[in-house]
């Protein structure tokens, strides 16, 4: 991610002998200076966050808001962004929420209900959830709610609204068909979950409220029926996001009682061992890698800014989850990252 590199970069160029002395203090002043903008979209969104008290009213999901804002973070960085990087922060936090709630707590019948709340979307579906189900239902449609009159209607696109709401209900839906293999025994075949779970990741919701954040000129409908049918760079991210993690956590999830990651179902499949599955797992993610940057590389009807979100959100993968994963284990790398961009300035 770029912010990275820029705090990595800036004390080897201050070494440097032949520096120039204006453009490092604009360097240091540049970094410090968005540094205290990224610190003030923190506070807001911890306060947010600390007003829903998941921690004790849903305290089976995980409390990783930080480390949420910190993956956005990474995706858009700029300050133009601001308003677009608290929406996606609050957005990927509660998709990560629903995943908990769908992998691990939820019932099978309570599951069916949430998901016909989400594709009915609105307020008086709550009666028909479990109370707990309910706090985290109201925290979606006020997100959306807050953010249609912040973001939305200040554009003048109500447009975005629709396909905002229609990429998390995708998302919901493929958290549900898991679900449903999981509680009826039914084994999907690698294809058939790369596919479903390739939504599941969250990548292709991301992308298109990504856009959305956006705003003028690139927040088109033209571009969001393109990002909501998941084109090929998308389609390409989202499966590198899927099969990272599945190399990253399927011994945790085969021992902790989860639905069969696309390891298993590869090797089930092909009738290989583990080492083979991996290996092929890992020339996918190459070719997906070479999709990627095929798109960004070849001429097409859409500027170049549209399809950032789909790679940045890819290199975002690449970073939390090289060797662990580094979202739900989040010490070690990923907390000297985040103390490093969003902690200490620059000395000047």
């Amino acid at each position: 991610m770029q912010r990275l590199e820029a705090r990595q970069y800036i004390p080897i160029y201050e070494a440097d002998m032949t520096k120039n002395i204006s453009l490092l203090h604009f360097a240091k002043l540049d970094f410090n200076l968005l540094q205290a903008l990224h610190q003030s979209e923190i506070r807001e969104i911890t306060r947010w966050w600390k007003d829903l008290d998941f921690k004790t009213r849903l305290p089976y999901a995980r409390d990783r808001l930080v480390e949420c804002y910190f993956w956005i973070l990474g995706v858009q960085y700029e300050p133009q962004y601001s308003m677009s990087r608290l929406f996606l922060t609050k957005v990927i936090s509660l998709a990560s929420v629903f995943d908990d709630t769908y992998d691990i707590y939820g019932t099978f019948e309570e599951l069916k209900l949430l998901t016909d709340a989400i594709e009915r979307w609105e307020i008086e579906a709550t009666d028909s959830l479990p109370s707990y189900m309910q706090i985290l239902y109201r925290a979606l449609l006020d997100v959306f709610d807050e953010y249609k009159d912040k973001l939305i209607n200040a554009e003048g696109k109500d447009y975005c609204l629709y396909y905002g709401k229609e990429a998390m209900k995708g998302l919901i839906r493929s958290y549900h068909t898991e679900a449903v293999s999981f509680h009826t025994g039914y084994v999907q075949n690698f294809e058939e979950y790369l596919d479903n779970s390739a939504v599941s990741s969250g990548y292709p919701m991301l992308t298109v409220e990504a856009l959305i954040g956006m705003g003028h000129p690139y927040a088109t409908k033209e571009a969001l029926d393109w990002a909501l049918k998941v084109p090929r760079v998308i389609k390409a991210s989202s499966d590198i996001c899927r099969l990272v993690d599945d190399l990253r956590t399927y011994k945790v999830e085969e021992e902790r009682g989860d639905a069969p990651s696309g390891v298993h179902c590869y090797m089930r499949d092909y009738n290989v061992p583990e080492e083979e599955a991996c290996s092929k797992i890992e020339e996918m993610i190459d070719l997906a890698w070479k999709a990627i940057n095929e798109e960004m590389q070849k001429p097409g009807h859409l500027p170049l800014p549209i399809l950032l979100p789909a790679l940045n959100f890819t290199r975002m993968m690449e970073a939390l989850y090289q060797n662990i994963d580094g979202y739900t284990n989040s010490g070690g790398r990923t907390k000297d990252r985040i103390t490093s961009l969003l902690v200490h300035p620059i000395n000047r």
